[in-house]
């Protein structure tokens, strides 16, 4: 949905608005940003700057199990206040280093990382820390040669690698956390030298490093809006350097390029830091520093050396500034208005270990359920339910797979979410089992606004529970959105989460609490609006100095927020029914954690070509995060694409995690079967193919969800040592399949440039061109007329399919497997498929079927082959469970045990085989070609195996005899 900086746009939306810069702060207007940034310009003018904080080398104290150490440091520009360290090496050797004021007039917001966090990391207790007169350090990894070194004066924290500096903090000096103070006037210094007494103004001795002033202490205004700022200054810089890395990754959510552009120094590519601070931006722009809906505060950094990372525990508003003082490294500045320091250093060395050390602390994507990875249709809004009922006929006539159909703000009775608006919707039930009668779904709206009156169930229930945030006097806070006068549940009480659990039962329980009955188990669940989004608020959310549960305000919280509420919807899906399925949330606005509860989309895009291509590396940037189910929608949010722009559009989506078509209710109907040909032709094909590749998708969450590794994965993670692939944001991998897709977002584009690395052979996945192995990667340019979509496959890959047609994936269950085998240059490929009943959490208890598939050349046989690979990895088969044995015959694997392999594609041997075998000779054609091992380009070999496998799920071996 969408933002409104007035009340006229409930009444009538203009059909073109583009994006209000001036209703969002730039650094220069907020107060805390501007003292940071004079900060850093203070340090940049100054060669003989010094950090005024020092770590007291007497108050050192290391824990009796070594895992830890604590220390006092001092500012040397306030001797009387008192801050603490606490360094930490987990078991990973994951660096987290804290700071924090100690007995001050106030307690700084210190939870952040207790919403991130799955649990509270184990320390390690295989650390030694030595204390020395000038610093304190740790070996981290003896054989990486990975150390920890916290220096005393100034205070400094470095990682090292093999003696090179990792990572930095405070290296430049720039550290500074604002201690509280009572608001004192200046006092007045008499000057005695005259006969009159004149009162001057006392010299601050501390203007070096805090500026002249007082900027924006204790009251700051910024347009209609007064913050009250009741606890003063409480602002945190930092600055963290990674002086052997040249490229940044992360911290999303931003529109830009994938290696983040710099924002300060020589020539710098914005003006503007990048900014963290959940906001409903209406029609962003596609190429900006803006904070838009999430924020997740990770970065990256890599070289070809190593890649290393930090996560910043910081849920307030925050501005990063990037800088490269030369190509081979990266300097940062955070600036937070409140919070702890709290800082995750993650040492690497490779992206597989960065990944699953971010994981470990933060948890996996949540396996998400197998139809929520198939189509979905959205718009706002289907009008009624005979509305849905016919676009649901229109895509069974043309063929044209759907799984999911779901309904905007418009089905509610005066935006009062749960209550159907029985004049549209008169039947809101029938209509959801008509839909699931072809095993679809529907997903309805719940935005986080609740109209305030006494006649709404769900808003009196909050306020007789007194769930409702709250203004900085402590009244129930008014603001308004698309309900008009609302209210907004504070998801930080405790006392509002079995409540909200409540809500979604679809049968009225026993007491007289209001449950959704008017839906059933079939209806999931749409969090829109949820930064929050307040049309009349100051950049159109909360006032800062709101105050929720346990006293923390607005400020200090505002980027969990979201995460909170569809937190809370998943929790109440998943008990919605018992045995319980998986939810399915879709969240606009997001945190660190949030992968653990559902997916995200990049909010309110422009149906133009920069749009969709800058959704791309969004979601990229959001996979590198952790948060793999996003998507960008299909079309823009906004506009009428034209047929060439909407179809190329469809094959970014059917290559995006999350795959969903979505319009504004002022856009033209723009259903794909309302396509002239050959458009029409051309999309039905791509959406089927998405259905195709299916199980490549669901293994690929499968593999994120125990891993931690992004579903769709950028160059430098695959080909972490190739610095061609670096910076490159507009093509990229999914999964571990080998698969390696560039969409086409260029209008009257015929051609394709396509980078292809590494030393393996890569395939067109269409033409079964072959582009040959070269020792390093190569680029080529490959056709690409509108009804072509660059595709590709690594040379030792395995990918398996489903070929059959069918109107939704459920019923795609008992359809036969395609293998395509991509021979690499010595003739091998490997490939994995997991599957399980794609609803329920079964594969918690060792239902599911997760196999090795394989090609090895032995001699003049080349042996295709499927192993169970959950015995041998019990531990790592499923996210958060250690299984302790597994049955490959069990319920879920003997409902499929008739499913096949109907046949079997081997690309680039480099003869015709004599024969193929398994237990009896089987049937197969061969066509000549090129072989993966000559290494030059031309169409490849291919052989043909049909029916070569009676079961997916048991253990098979096949020999093509060369």
């Amino acid at each position: 949905m969408r933002a409104a900086s007035s009340l006229l746009l409930l009444a009538a939306l203009p059909a073109v608005l583009a994006v209000k810069t001036e209703d969002f702060k730039t650094c220069s207007q907020a107060a805390f940003c501007r003292r940071g940034r004079a900060l850093a310009e203070r340090a940049s003018q100054n060669p003989n700057w010094k950090s005024p904080y020092t770590v007291d080398a007497s108050s050192v104290a290391i824990s009796a199990d070594q895992a830890s150490f604590t220390a006092a440091v001092k500012s040397s520009l306030y001797p009387e206040i008192k801050f603490g360290l606490d360094v930490k090496v987990h078991d990973d050797g994951v660096v987290r280093v804290r700071m924090d004021e100690i007995d001050g007039l106030r307690k700084r917001y210190d939870e952040a990382a207790s919403w991130a966090l799955i649990a509270e990391p184990k320390t390690s207790r295989n650390i030694q820390w030595t204390v020395g007169e000038e610093d304190v350090k740790a070996s981290i990894d003896s054989n990486l040669k990975i150390e920890v070194v916290v220096a005393f004066e100034p205070l400094k924290v470095v990682l090292y690698r093999e003696g090179k500096e990792q990572v930095v903090l405070n290296g430049l000096g720039l550290l500074h956390m604002e201690h509280f103070r009572s608001k004192d006037e200046p006092q007045p210094v008499e000057d005695t030298t005259g006969d009159a007494q004149i009162v001057m103004q006392s010299p601050n001795p501390r203007a070096w490093f805090e500026g002249e002033t007082q900027d924006g202490y204790w009251e700051e205004t910024w347009k209609s809006w007064t913050d009250s700022k009741p606890k003063g200054p409480e602002s945190l810089s930092l600055d963290i350097s990674f002086p052997n890395h040249g490229h940044v990754y992360g911290i999303p959510q931003h529109a830009t390029r994938l290696s983040l552009p710099t924002t300060s120094g020589e020539n710098a590519y914005y003006s503007e830091p990048y900014r963290l601070w959940n906001s409903d931006v209406f029609e962003y722009l596609a190429d900006s520093t803006m904070s838009l809906y999430g924020s997740i505060p990770v970065m990256y950094a890599h070289s070809a050396d190593s890649t290393v990372g930090i996560f910043n525990a910081i849920a307030s508003d925050t501005f990063i500034d990037i800088a490269h003082p030369d190509s081979k490294s990266s300097f940062t500045h955070w600036v937070s208005e409140s919070g702890i320091l709290d800082i995750f250093i993650l040492p690497g060395p490779t992206p597989t270990d960065i990944f699953k050390q971010y994981s470990a602390l933060i948890g996996t994507p949540a396996l998400p359920a197998h139809w929520a990875l198939a189509y979905h249709q959205c718009r706002w809004n289907y009008v009624s339910s005979d509305d849905v009922r016919g676009v649901q006929k229109r895509f069974d006539e043309e063929d044209i797979p759907v799984d999911v159909f779901w309904l905007d703000i418009e089905y509610s009775e005066e935006h009062k979410y749960f209550m159907w608006d029985k004049k549209t919707f008169p039947d809101p039930v029938e209509m959801t089992n008509d839909v699931a009668a072809n095993a679809r779904k529907m997903v309805v709206i719940v935005d986080p606004h609740l109209k305030r009156v006494q006649s709404y169930p769900v808003y009196k229930e909050a306020t007789e529970l007194d769930v409702l945030s709250k203004t900085k006097d402590g009244r129930e806070y008014e603001g308004w959105c698309w309900s008009g006068s609302s209210a907004w549940v504070d998801f930080f009480n405790p006392k509002s989460w079995d409540w909200w659990k409540t809500l979604f039962k679809t049968v009225q329980p026993e007491s007289d609490k209001f449950a959704w009955t008017d839906s059933t188990n079939d209806v999931y669940i749409w969090n829109d609006m949820n930064e929050p989004s307040i049309f009349n608020g100051p950049e159109i959310s909360m006032p800062r100095d709101n105050i929720h549960y346990g006293g923390w305000e607005h400020r200090d919280v505002h980027n969990i927020n979201g995460m909170l509420f569809s937190n809370q919807t998943w929790q109440a899906l998943r008990t919605r029914t018992d045995p319980a399925r998986r939810p399915f949330v879709l969240t606009r606005s997001f945190y660190a954690g949030s992968q653990r509860f559902g997916a995200m989309w990049t909010g309110d895009n422009l149906g133009t070509w920069e749009h969709m291509a800058v959704g791309i590396k969004m979601v990229l940037a959001n996979n590198l995060a952790g948060f793999s189910f996003s998507g960008s929608d299909v079309g823009g949010f906004f506009g009428n694409p034209d047929p060439e722009m909407l179809t190329r559009w469809y094959q970014v989506g059917v290559f995006s995690p999350f795959f969903r078509a979505h319009a504004h209710i002022d856009t033209k109907r723009r259903e794909p079967y309302l396509l002239a040909e050959p458009y029409k032709s051309i999309v039905k094909d791509v959406i089927r193919f998405r259905y195709n590749l299916l199980p490549v998708w669901y293994t690929a969450f499968r593999e994120a969800s125990t891993t931690g590794l992004p579903v769709v994965r950028p160059h430098f993670v695959v080909f972490p040592k190739d610095e061609a692939g670096f910076a490159i944001d507009d093509q990229f991998f999914v999964g571990s399949s080998g698969l390696l897709v560039k969409p086409v977002t260029e209008k009257g584009a015929t051609q394709a440039t396509v980078y292809l690395p590494g030393d393996q052979p890569w395939y067109d996945y269409f033409s079964s061109y072959i582009f040959g192995a070269t020792p390093t990667g190569r680029t080529v340019t490959v056709a690409a007329e509108l009804h072509q979509l660059p595709l590709f496959i690594r040379g030792g890959s395995i990918i398996a399919t489903k070929e059959r047609f069918r109107r939704s994936s459920p019923l795609m269950k008992f359809d036969p497997y395609t293998l395509r085998i991509a021979l690499d240059h010595d003739h091998s490929a490997k490939g994995e498929l997991y599957i399980d009943d794609g609803e329920t959490f079964s594969h918690e208890k060792g239902e599911f079927v997760w196999r090795a598939l394989k090609a090895e050349k032995q001699g003049r046989t080349i042996k295709l082959s499927s192993q169970d690979l959950a015995s041998s990895n019990l531990s790592g088969a499923v996210d958060g469970v250690a299984l302790t044995n597994y049955n490959g015959a069990n319920p879920f694997a003997s409902t499929i045990g008739s499913v096949r392999v109907e046949e079997i594609l081997v690309l680039g041997l480099e003869s015709k085989p004599v024969r193929v075998s398994a237990a009896e000779d089987l049937e197969w054609d061969y066509y000549p070609g090129v072989a993966a091992s000559t290494k030059t380009d031309g169409t490849a070999s291919m052989l043909f195996i049909k029916n070569p496998v009676p079961s997916i799920a048991k253990d098979w071996e096949i020999s093509i005899h060369l």
